[in-house]
C-alpha cells in the first residue's frame, strides 16, 4: 500500500506548492461549479487556483496561490 500523503501525491503531479489564501462559506448554489471553473480558466496565469467543497446545506470556496 502506498503511504504517501496527499501533499506528496499532489507534488508529484505538479511541482508547485499550494498556499491557502482564503475560504468563504455559502449556501448551496447548484451552478457554483461553473463560477469556479471560469475563475480557474481565466486566472491561472496569475497563479491562482479556486476550489469548491460541498456539504449537505453549504459550499466552501477556497482560494489558493500556486507557487
Amino acid at each position: 500500500m502506498d503511504n504517501k500523503t496527499n501533499d506528496q501525491q499532489l507534488g508529484n503531479m505538479n511541482p508547485g506548492k499550494l498556499e491557502l489564501i482564503a475560504t468563504q462559506k455559502f449556501t448551496n448554489y447548484s451552478e457554483m461549479y461553473k463560477v469556479i471553473d471560469f475563475l480557474n480558466r481565466n486566472l491561472k496565469q496569475h497563479h491562482l487556483l479556486f476550489g469548491l467543497t460541498k456539504s449537505n446545506d453549504s459550499m466552501v470556496i477556497s482560494v489558493y496561490e500556486v507557487e
